[in-house]
């Protein structure tokens, strides 16, 4: 019997999912923290061993592209979630720069290749007419993860080094029970024939880069702004103290735990181009909101931190399902590489850019914002046409 329509093997891999946000979702508010006041780094210096994960991550997205596959998804996310134990393991026992370094970097490389292995990994698992629901299930998982495990780390941290160290063992714990979940649970599929030219051919694809280019901006500004932009603004413009601003936090969290499986059922049947749009629309909107806090207090941002979580439900019941249509099952590591390269572009633009215009105006800051927003739901809606017509409409899956 299948739940939601998703099969056994499904739900166990959401199982892994949930378990491997919890853990990162626990440690990723205290890894500064740690290696400053745990480990007696320069916050610079901890501030740069942190900073490896990331940009470590930027680079290997790319290259996991031809190793899925080649290889298939199942292995390269069983081996990202080993590089990610051993990459938080060894943070947890580094006592010296370079070994942090070293462990940030062997996490880093984990890090950018989970995301496009996991993604194709759900493609394959998923029959077509219900991967915008697989994909629904993983954010569910993955948000609701997030949010019980920064209440775990908030309490585990406050035993001092101890709890840092339990926390990045804890994390650790959850990537090698993902990758026993993979293993136990997920059956090995025939690679398919491998077709030259590899990212040549991924980037002659003219709708997909369309939507790539696209999507970079949606994330610059749908997943960057409440973590990086909101925040200084409230602070410093507003007054707001940060027990509140967690809680805008928590709203958005909350908000795509609650909407994302209903917004991907709502999605069946319409065009991706248009549901993707109207997410688009929904976090310009967001961004209007943030300055109406200026005279109104905080009640527009929390307005706001709904309507981006609404926006990013929107977005991503279409985005990924999109990327798989469009995919040559031989090249679909390689696009869900390309189009995981830029979430981490747009994640990257939104603390640099973001927080340099916010410095000479927030005024100026939020219109930018919400003018990129408006300008990529028009560029959604072109993409329309350039689409082919099978990848056009979120299946109606055949079994309710």
């Amino acid at each position: 019997m299948r739940t939601f329509g998703l099969s056994r093997e499904l739900w166990l891999v959401q199982i892994g999912i949930l378990l491997n946000a919890l853990g990162w979702g626990a440690v990723l508010p205290f890894e500064v923290i740690y290696l400053h006041d745990g480990r007696g780094f320069a916050l610079g210096t901890a501030g740069l061993v942190v900073g490896t994960l990331t940009g470590v991550g930027i680079l290997a997205a790319p290259a996991a592209g031809p190793l899925i596959d080649r290889f298939g998804a199942r292995a390269v996310a069983a081996g990202s979630g080993v590089a990610l134990a051993a990459g938080y393991a060894g943070l947890a026992a580094a006592h010296h720069e370079a070994a942090a370094f070293a462990a940030a970097a062997v996490g880093g490389a984990g890090n950018g290749a989970l995301l496009p292995a996991q993604s194709t990994l759900l493609a394959a698992l998923a029959t077509p007419d219900v991967r915008h629901r697989a994909t629904a299930v993983s954010r569910v998982s993955t948000n609701a993860g997030f949010g019980v495990g920064g209440a775990l780390g908030g309490l585990v941290a406050g035993f001092g080094l101890t709890g840092f160290v339990a926390l990045l063992l804890l994390n650790a714990l959850t990537y090698l029970v993902y990758v026993g979940v993979l293993l136990a649970v997920v059956r090995g599929a025939p690679r398919p024939e491998a077709v030259p030219g590899g990212y040549r051919r991924v980037l002659r694809d003219g709708a997909f880069v369309h939507l790539v280019m696209t999507n970079v901006v949606i994330i610059a500004v749908g997943w960057g702004v409440l973590p990086w932009v909101v925040p200084p603004y409230a602070k410093s413009e507003l007054g707001i103290d940060a027990q509140l601003i967690g809680l805008l936090l928590l709203a958005n969290a909350a908000t795509v735990v609650l909407a994302q499986v209903p917004v991907a059922r709502w999605a069946e049947g319409r065009r991706r181009v248009v549901m993707m749009a109207a997410g688009a629309s929904l976090i310009g909107g967001a961004c209007v909101l943030c300055l109406a806090a200026r005279p109104l207090g905080a009640g527009p941002l929390f307005v706001a931190s709904i309507a981006i979580g609404v926006g990013e439900c929107f977005h991503t019941a279409a985005l990924m399902p999109l990327v798989a249509a469009l995919a040559p099952e031989s090249l679909r590591g390689r696009y869900m590489a390309t189009v995981g390269f830029s979430w981490w572009i747009g994640l990257a633009l939104a603390p640099t850019v973001g927080t340099q215009l916010l410095s000479v105006s927030a005024s100026l800051t939020f219109s930018c914002c919400a003018g990129a927003a408006t300008a990529a739901a028009v560029s959604m809606l072109a993409l329309d046409r350039r689409l082919p017509v099978s990848t056009r409409l979120t299946p109606i899956p055949a079994h309710g």
